[in-house]
């Protein structure tokens, strides 16, 4: 059964999809796309789990795409506004009736906002997958700084605009020190033919955690083939069944 569902928030109103599978009570896996995606992003794969016995739920990061219609613009997003929508998503989730328990799915940058996620959430989460997450971001975003060390109030990048705010609010924060405390089962997909996020931000990140393992998919790059998506859709069902 597919449930339309809206959250207001501050000063913008998140809205996304919950996929309930035909079972009293089941998981949950929470989508998070990536930069300037959608929750379409995600839509075979909620079909499927949902088909087996799995719940799912997408949804649109307020101000995270240009086809967005949430009242943020894409210049007022930030990591951690994109934190605050996840969070509103997380609570969505737990009060469905028959969930019993959360699994997080963060791909690309929503997989760095996953990441933050866990880190608050852990007790409530059962586990947490990543897809070519991009634990980069920080580090790319101090890269990016004006000879002065500033920022430009807009920033057009990758067919969106960016906010001065984006980078700054990332100025001072380190995956190394903020994150890996997640103790639940991590899994990790990375392409080793990626060319925005390098690989060797998921090995680090594999050996952070302290019960995580990472995938790694042979000529896959940043956005898997229809062959590979699919494959990481039997893998996350099977990663969710080992947890029973």
């Amino acid at each position: 059964m597919l449930e339309k569902f809206s959250l207001p928030l501050k000063n913008r109103t998140l809205s996304g999809v919950f996929y309930r599978p035909d079972a009293e009570e089941f998981p949950v896996v929470i989508f998070s796309h990536g930069y300037n995606g959608y929750f379409t992003d995600f839509t075979q794969m909620c079909a499927f789990l949902a088909e087996s016995g799995v719940g799912a739920c997408c949804f649109n990061f307020c101000g995270g795409s240009v086809r967005d219609t949430s009242g943020l613009s894409t210049t007022d997003m930030t990591i951690f506004t994109e934190t605050e929508d996840l969070k509103a998503v997380i609570r969505y989730c737990k009060e469905q009736k028959g969930t019993e328990r959360m699994i997080l799915f963060g791909a690309s940058q929503g997989g760095l906002v996953s990441a933050i996620c866990a880190e608050e959430y852990g007790e409530e989460l059962s586990a947490m997958a990543l897809l070519f997450p991009a634990l980069c971001i920080p580090d790319d975003c101090r890269g990016r700084a004006l000879p002065d060390n500033t920022y430009p109030e807009e920033f057009p990048l990758w067919g969106m605009t960016l906010g001065r705010n984006f980078f700054e609010t990332l100025r001072d924060f380190y995956v190394a020190e903020r994150l890996g405390k997640f103790a639940k089962p991590v899994l990790i997909f990375h392409g080793d033919l990626d060319p925005v996020v390098p690989i060797s931000y998921s090995e680090r990140a594999a050996d952070r955690y302290p019960n995580a393992q990472l995938k790694v998919f042979k000529g896959e790059g940043h956005g898997f083939s229809k062959a590979g998506f699919r494959e990481v859709g039997d893998m996350l069902l099977e990663f969710i069944r080992r947890m029973k």
